[in-house]
């Protein structure tokens, strides 16, 4: 919560601006509407400063006022927030950060989609120095069974869709490796819920293993999977946590709030 140093020189501008803010959070922490007392309490504003400025917020519909003395959030903020939501897109936020993984890792990194029953690349951070005999084209698509992406999506699934799932594709296979039979798939995806990423050992293709991480937009929805892809003798084990640090960097651009562990 923000209080107001008093101790600190400010413009007259730049001061009330900082009022200001303090004021925003002390609202967006409680639901219900906030007495001007208590807004005074908590920020240690001057009830008439608070007041006043409160006053100028609800003019431009930041703030409301339910009833008189009461103030919480208004709806232009609700406004603005779903404006920046809009101009939002998973590839947009994604682009800067996976570069910046493969820069560290010098192997393709992949950010994929689900559409249907397959995953769609819709973007890749790949340069000729990483070894890849096979690089999956953007736009390239595959089967959710097949590949570290596609098990996300499949274990964020109910049971009862998973089954279906199984029952419409028949569980194709393109390696010896394949999760063709779904007693195989299902343990598969309870190690996925377990330990929170995903892995493809030779499933879509030999000689090529890939880790995958989610991506949540900002209900915590999955939107979509980063992964690393890499010849099956080299991918190393020590990528993972960078590979979920990027991926919670771009849920983090997309409005997901991660929930941290006590």
């Amino acid at each position: 919560m923000r209080k107001i140093d008093s101790s600190i020189a400010h413009s007259p501008t730049v001061q009330v601006i900082e009022r200001m803010f303090a004021l925003m959070d002390v609202l967006a922490s409680r639901e219900e509407a906030i007495s001007l007392k208590e807004i005074s309490a908590k920020t240690g504003l001057h009830p008439s400063t608070a007041h006043r400025i409160l006053n100028d917020l609800a003019t431009g519909r930041f703030v409301d006022r339910p009833v008189a003395g009461s103030y919480r959030l208004g709806m232009r903020l609700l406004e603005l927030g779903n404006l920046v939501k809009n101009r939002l897109n998973v590839r947009d936020a994604a682009l800067v950060p996976m570069r910046e993984l493969h820069k560290l890792i010098q192997q393709p990194v992949n950010l994929s989609i689900r559409q249907g029953d397959e995953i769609v690349y819709i973007e890749r951070a790949y340069s000729e120095r990483s070894g890849m005999q096979v690089v999956r084209a953007i736009g390239g698509r595959a089967p959710l069974h097949l590949t570290s992406v596609g098990k996300l999506f499949l274990a964020a699934d109910d049971p009862q869709r998973v089954r279906a799932y199984a029952t419409r594709t028949g569980l194709g296979g393109h390696t010896k490796n394949s999760l063709t039979q779904l007693p195989a798939l299902e343990r598969e995806l309870s190690k996925v819920r377990q330990y929170g990423h995903a892995r493809d050992n030779e499933e879509l293709e030999l000689g090529v293993r890939c880790m995958a991480a989610s991506i949540y937009d900002d209900q915590g929805k999955l939107v979509a999977g980063l992964s690393i892809s890499a010849p099956a003798g080299r991918l190393e084990e020590e990528w993972l946590l960078k590979l979920q640090a990027t991926a919670l960097e771009i849920s983090s651009t997309l409005g997901y709030q991660h929930a941290k562990k006590a």
